[in-house]
């Protein structure tokens, strides 16, 4: 028999047969295409996606159709009422959304991640346990009979058992943030307050302006619900780190309810006009935050044994590179009203309605986003790179079939629908033209909404901070340029340009797998 020779082995392919088909070195973008098969499937994983991407999705979606309903009852009474309110409206999200977004954003991955330890740790004295003292068979029959007979006993009679039973957990960050948010909602108070005439002024409303009367008046108004808006969203951070998104539903949901039946209350019973409708919305925020209050204080220690425990050096260190993020990433929005108010009082009527449609429906997106993060702060947490990896992809998938669905049902019904917002022909003229531009960015929106939550769940603050700011670098230009050269068109153009930009620094970040996601490469 002829003796093998080195030229009769099979020469052997690193990437084949060297490593098992689970470390085989791959492109990063696989992860994009992953399971796309299972993109509906209900499995455990989308299951867990679902359960707080919907309730968060409608959360997130209520306030925007809150403000869009003061939108259509302010539209009655005027356009000049409208572009005044939106004008408003655009200065308190700037201000509010700098203050709180990035406590919330480190607040949900902070809490997923030491919900997470928490068990990771009773899971292993539990196992330890099992281990020192293993059951036999009479055991393991034994305990169903002791659980069914103690729980005949009512909390009343045993409350050491229900204290047992019902122990809260002790969650520092979670007393962090809602420290952070109650003083962050009282300095926001006394700012626009103090400020209003100026930041109207830099919005282009002039002091001779017939808009600057009732911009004012609701400025005004709703900036006394700053601490509870802060505070609430603070707490939400906090339930979306532990995974709960349907208390965030149902308080917000009560509270915008409450909003738009105290609306006509106040503008046309009372006659109180837009003060009337900044008035029913701070209420429904006070209420949104005494409900999550109340439902928070049964399950976490919102007290903490000490000042010292708060871990507020981790906050601020990773809150101060989020709010670069966030001013980079509002201002675009907030200049672009500002631009549309400098054209006038129809242009900027159009927008407002234009804008807060945009911004109703990519939230929706958001929801997958609150998702990806909560899950993927756990996951990272335990080392679960194979949890990340298929998280990572579900959520981009989804995104992308939301962001398409989204885009066609807008093309098409807010072509029909735009009288409900306002009967001035001019207006209805403008946001037809915007309309297409609300539809087409659909699928781009989601897809940033969706990078930002993933990031945010890696922790990856510092690489959202930076692109962001290069983001606005690039795009504040192509607003001044874009609105000078096509007016309201133009404005659009760049907002698109802006959003296209968010998506692929985040398509960047995963696609090259740098960072947190090296371990995509393998």
């Amino acid at each position: 028999m002829r003796r093998g020779s080195f030229m009769d082995i099979p020469m052997l392919s690193r990437d084949d047969n060297l490593y098992p088909p689970s470390r085989r070195r791959k492109t990063p973008l696989h992860v994009f295409f992953k399971d796309l098969r299972l993109v509906f499937k209900l499995d455990e994983l989308g299951s867990e996606i679902a359960s707080i991407a919907l309730p968060a999705a409608l959360a997130l979606t209520a306030d925007p159709i809150a403000s869009l309903v003061d939108t259509a009852f302010i539209g009655q009474i005027g356009p000049v009422e409208l572009a005044a309110v939106g004008i408003s409206i655009a200065v308190f999200n700037q201000v509010s959304r700098i203050a709180i977004f990035p406590l919330v954003s480190v607040t949900t991955s902070f809490v997923a991640e030491e919900d997470a330890a928490c068990r990771s740790s009773t899971e292993e004295e539990s196992e330890s346990l099992e281990e020192a003292f293993p059951m036999n068979n009479e055991m393991e029959e034994l305990i169903p009979r002791i659980e069914k007979t103690n729980s005949s006993f009512s909390a009343e009679k045993n409350p050491n058992m229900a204290s047992f039973e019902f122990e809260k957990k002790c969650i520092p960050s979670a007393s962090s943030a809602m420290v952070i948010g109650g003083v962050l909602g009282l300095l926001q108070t006394i700012f626009l307050t103090c400020a209003a005439n100026p930041l109207l002024n830099f919005m282009g409303i002039n002091p001779d302006s017939p808009m600057l009367t009732p911009a004012r008046q609701y400025l005004m108004l709703r900036s006394l619900g700053a601490p509870a808006v802060l505070l609430s969203l603070a707490m939400q951070g906090v339930f979306r780190g532990l995974k709960d998104t349907k208390t965030p539903l149902y308080a917000t949901v009560a509270g915008d309810v409450t909003n738009i039946i105290l609306d006509p209350i106040f503008m046309y019973i009372f006659r109180l006009g837009v003060s009337g409708a900044a008035i029913a919305h701070v209420i429904s925020q006070y209420l949104i935050s005494l409900i999550l209050l109340w439902r928070l204080m049964k399950h976490v220690d919102v007290l903490p044994p000490s000042i010292k425990d708060l871990p507020f050096n981790r906050f601020l260190k990773n809150g101060f590179l989020l709010l670069a993020r966030v001013i980079a990433a509002t201002f675009c929005v907030t200049l672009a009203a500002s631009m549309a108010a400098h054209r006038g009082p129809i242009p900027m009527a159009a927008f407002q309605i234009c804008l807060q449609i945009w911004l109703a429906t990519s939230l929706l997106a958001d929801g997958l986003a609150v998702a990806g993060q909560a899950i993927l702060a756990s996951a990272f947490a335990r080392r679960d790179h194979e949890k990340a990896m298929a998280t990572l992809s579900r959520v981009l998938q989804l995104g992308v079939v939301l962001g398409l669905f989204l885009a066609a049902v807008l093309g098409i019904g807010l072509q029909f629908a735009s009288r409900l917002f306002t009967n001035d022909v001019h207006v209805v003229q403008l946001m037809r033209i915007g309309i297409p531009f609300v539809a087409i960015t659909q699928p781009i929106n989601a897809l940033a909404f969706v990078f930002d939550g993933i990031n945010f769940g890696a922790s990856d603050f510092a690489y959202s901070a930076y692109s962001m700011v290069l983001v606005a670098i690039v795009s504040i230009p192509c607003l001044f340029l874009l609105s000078s050269s096509h007016g309201f068109v133009g404005i659009w153009i760049a907002l698109t340009i802006y959003m296209s930009l968010r998506a692929l620094a985040g398509f960047g970040r995963v696609g090259a797998a740098k960072g947190p996601w090296l371990f995509l490469r393998t």
